[in-house]
């Protein structure tokens, strides 16, 4: 499964503070997501952690100031800067902030950057009152006005003892940013692309509901991947602990009516909907305003129908053309593929991901899923047992054919 960072050439910048030992665990993070990174230490980072540190993790050289006057002294920053991807300093001192800002180029790190013409990352790491000096901020200004992006600081416990915001983000936070910004001219650029996921949560009482044993895992998987293909990405989700993945708008609903108003809000211009999310087919009818006691006996729960969100989408469709394309999810226990083709054909859908539920490997609760792609053609491919980044990658592909095409007004 490729990332967006596969292949990339990444210029990490490491500068003079503690909060250097995190820019390890990122080089490591990075060259396991396929990327290429090089690293480029300050004299002042070299007090903090050392160049065969990174060279462990990445697996090529890291470069420190004295390598500007070797034997390719003349070109070598040239040669770092002109093939980079991204170049990211992480952490930026205060220091490096100020020499960046105004052009200096008295380290191979500065020299390098000045000589690069890719996108600048930059992550603050230094104490509060060093953050919010008027000096840094204006550098700050400078650079985000030049183009930079700036990824934090966070707020927290910093190495003077004191507590505030100076902290460099954590480094899984920062390889979705990273991941985020080198996916921009994916094939889904400008694409809207609503996903839902988890399992919808229909009350009984204040404390109960009816619901399933959906993770989301799915669907959260699908937003990344859309992500990944540079689409805007709006992820409608019923209650989980999972980690919005960094770029997707997140909205937050509880029922299945609920659901339906959020998608319908969302695919007045969307090019793509992934209905991913397990909707429950009924609700209470009456659910009542406070806890039921179980001292009252055994209660009587009338059941109706949700509003099936895909037959709603359909109408939508087949009158303003939007969603212009629609992909439905098909969990079932037994004939499947028959029961998918009939949901396929009865919402209208271009494509329906069905899967076995029954199965124990796959499915619900799991990391691994398998499934079946069908068509509104007749194609059918069936996919061996793979983790949800998979399946979703898949399902992705699809549908950057599917769209491919087509224009982005289609009325």
């Amino acid at each position: 499964m490729n990332t967006p960072l596969d292949q990339k050439y990444i210029v990490l910048g490491v500068s003079g503070s503690i909060a250097a030992y995190k820019s390890a665990d990122l080089a490591s993070r990075l060259t396991q997501m396929g990327a290429l990174v090089d690293v480029i230490l300050t004299q002042a980072a070299l007090q903090f952690i050392t160049p065969l540190t990174f060279q462990s993790v990445t697996g090529r050289r890291a470069w420190v100031d004295a390598d500007m006057w070797g034997s390719e002294g003349h070109v070598q920053h040239i040669g770092i800067g002109h093939y980079a991807d991204l170049l990211v300093v992480a952490p930026a001192t205060a220091n490096t902030l100020a020499k960046l800002a105004h052009g200096l180029a008295d380290n191979l790190l500065t020299v390098t950057a000045l000589a690069a013409g890719c996108q600048l990352v930059l992550v603050p790491a230094m104490d509060g009152g060093m953050y919010h000096h008027p000096a840094t901020q204006v550098n700050l200004d400078t650079l985000k006005q030049r183009g930079a992006a700036v990824l934090g600081p966070a707020s927290g416990h910093l190495a003077s003892g004191l507590s505030g915001v100076g902290r460099m983000v954590e480094p899984a936070v920062l390889l979705g940013h990273l991941r985020h910004i080198a996916a921009q001219n994916g094939p889904l650029r400008g694409r809207n692309v609503i996903v839902t996921a988890g399992g919808t949560q229909e009350p009984i009482d204040p404390v109960r509901a009816i619901t399933n044993r959906s993770s989301g895992k799915q669907g959260f998987a699908l937003a990344q991947a859309a992500l990944d293909r540079g689409a805007q990405v709006t992820l409608v989700t019923a209650p989980t602990h999972l980690t919005t993945p960094v770029g997707a708008q997140r909205v937050e609903v509880h029922t299945a009516q609920e659901m339906l108003q959020a998608v319908i809000a969302a695919a007045q211009d969307a090019d793509a909907l992934l209905m991913a999310a397990a909707v429950a087919d009924f609700r209470p009818a009456r659910p009542t305003p406070h806890k039921i006691k179980k001292e009252a006996g055994l209660p009587e729960i009338s059941l109706e129908k949700t509003p099936d969100i895909l037959a709603e989408v359909a109408q939508i469709k087949s009158n303003t053309g939007f969603p212009r394309l629609t992909v439905g999810f098909a969990a079932e226990s037994q004939d499947l593929l028959e029961n998918a083709r009939l949901k396929l054909e009865a919402k209208n859908l271009d494509l329906i991901v069905a899967n076995d539920i029954s199965a124990e490997d796959a499915g619900f609760a799991v990391d691994e899923n398998r499934v079946t792609i069908l068509n509104r053609n007749g194609g059918v491919e069936a996919l061996p047992l793979m983790n949800k980044a998979e399946v979703a990658d898949h399902i992705l592909y699809n549908v950057v054919q599917l769209l491919g095409d087509q224009t982005r007004d289609p009325r």
